[in-house]
C-alpha cells in the first residue's frame, strides 16, 4: 500500500443478527454496511455524509473497532486491523481515537474532567508519573480552549460545546494519529458549531491529524473535507473530490442531497428548487434488488433491479454506482 494511504477499506461489510431459539441460532436484523470501500490519504480529512440510517456511523464505529466487522478488511498504515484481540489491537488504541456525536451521553457523569481525559494516559502510558500525566491533561484544556479549573469538575457542569471540547481533548490525549469524528457538531448550537470546526481544522494542521468526518450536514462537509464519499441505505454511491462532488456530481441521490442545501443567496433560493424523492426509505433488514436506491430514483431502469451498479471510476479520483452513468463516456468527457 502506498505511503500516503493512512487507512483502507476494503470491502466492509457489518451486519446485526440477533439470538433465536434454544440453540444458539442467529437471526438477521440489519444490513447496515455492506461492501465498502475507500480510502483515505495521510493528512486529509475525508468526509461521509448521507442521511440518517444510510450507516455512516457504523462505518465509523467498525474501522474503530467497536464493532466487529462480518465480512472485509480494515488496513491501518498498511496493517490489516480488522480481526486482531483486544490484546492485538492495544498499540493502535493509541493511533486511533473517536469523538462521538452525543457529548452529554459520552462523558461519564460519576467522572470528573481530570479522571475522563487522564483514563487514557493512566493505560497508554503508566511510564509517566500522576504529575506528569495531570499535566499533560491541563495542556490538552488549554488546547481545547478550556481552562485549567475545569479539570476539578463534573459533565454536568458544562455546556454542550464545552462538553465537546472535553471530548476532544479525550481524543487528543494519547497523540492518536488518526481520528473518527461521528458528527461531532449535530447536537451543538449553530453558533459553537463553526467555533469546533475551526478548531479541529487548527488541531489537524498542528498536530498533523487525518480525519474521517461523518456528517449529515453538506455545506460543513464541503468546507471541511478534501473528498466526499455519498452513502445511501448501507453502500457508497459516490466518492470524489469535495469541489467534484459539489459542481459536478453524478449520482441522482447526491443531487437531491445537494438541492437540499440552504442557499444563503435569496435570489439565488429563488431560483433553485429542491428535488423531492418520492416515496420511503427502505428497510434495511429486507434492501430492494439491485441498485439500492431504485425505488425512489427518478431514472430507474429495468436493469437497475435487476443488477447492482458497481462503484466505478468516471475520472481521476471521481467514482459513481448508477447504471445512467457510462464510465466510458464520462472519461472521454472529461478528457476533452
Amino acid at each position: 500500500m502506498p505511503a500516503d494511504k493512512l487507512l483502507e477499506v476494503e470491502g466492509l461489510t457489518k451486519h446485526f443478527y440477533k439470538p433465536t431459539g434454544f440453540w444458539g441460532q442467529k437471526k438477521l436484523v440489519v444490513q447496515s454496511v455492506d461492501q465498502v470501500s475507500f480510502h483515505i490519504f495521510r493528512n486529509e480529512t475525508f468526509g461521509l455524509v448521507g442521511e440518517s440510517g444510510c450507516g455512516k456511523t457504523t462505518v465509523g464505529r467498525t474501522i474503530t473497532r467497536l464493532y466487529e466487522p462480518t465480512a472485509g478488511r480494515v488496513l491501518f498504515d498498511g496493517d490489516d486491523i480488522s480481526h486482531l484481540t483486544p490484546v492485538q489491537l492495544m498499540p493502535y488504541r493509541k493511533r486511533i481515537q473517536m469523538i462521538f456525536q452525543d457529548p452529554y451521553a459520552s462523558l461519564d457523569a460519576r467522572m470528573t474532567v481530570m479522571d475522563t481525559i487522564r483514563e487514557a494516559l493512566d493505560l497508554h502510558f503508566p511510564q509517566l508519573s500522576k504529575e506528569e500525566r495531570n499535566g499533560r491533561v491541563y495542556q490538552l484544556l488549554d488546547r481545547v480552549g478550556l481552562m485549567r479549573e475545569h479539570a476539578d469538575r463534573y459533565p454536568h457542569e458544562f455546556s454542550g460545546g464545552q462538553r465537546q471540547r472535553i471530548g476532544i481533548a479525550r481524543a487528543l490525549a494519547v497523540n492518536p494519529e488518526f481520528i473518527v469524528c461521528d458528527e461531532p457538531i449535530s447536537a451543538l448550537d449553530v453558533s459553537i458549531q463553526a467555533q469546533v470546526v475551526n478548531m479541529l481544522e487548527d488541531l489537524q494542521k498542528e498536530l498533523g491529524l487525518t480525519y474521517l468526518f461523518v456528517a449529515h450536514d453538506l455545506s460543513m462537509v464541503r468546507h471541511i473535507s478534501s473528498r466526499i464519499g455519498v452513502m445511501y441505505l448501507g453502500k457508497l454511491v459516490e466518492v470524489g473530490d469535495s469541489e467534484e462532488i459539489y459542481q459536478r456530481h453524478r449520482h441522482p441521490y447526491t443531487e437531491a442531497l445537494l438541492s437540499s442545501v440552504p442557499v444563503p443567496d435569496p435570489e439565488e433560493a429563488r431560483r433553485s428548487t429542491p428535488i423531492m424523492l418520492q416515496g420511503e426509505i427502505p428497510s434495511p433488514i429486507d434492501p430492494p434488488s439491485g441498485c439500492r436506491f431504485r425505488t425512489r430514483c427518478p431514472y430507474a431502469m429495468e436493469l437497475c433491479a435487476q443488477q447492482e451498479p458497481p462503484l466505478a471510476e468516471i475520472g481521476e479520483g471521481h467514482a459513481v454506482a448508477c447504471h445512467k452513468i457510462n464510465p466510458m463516456d464520462e472519461r472521454k468527457e472529461g478528457n476533452t
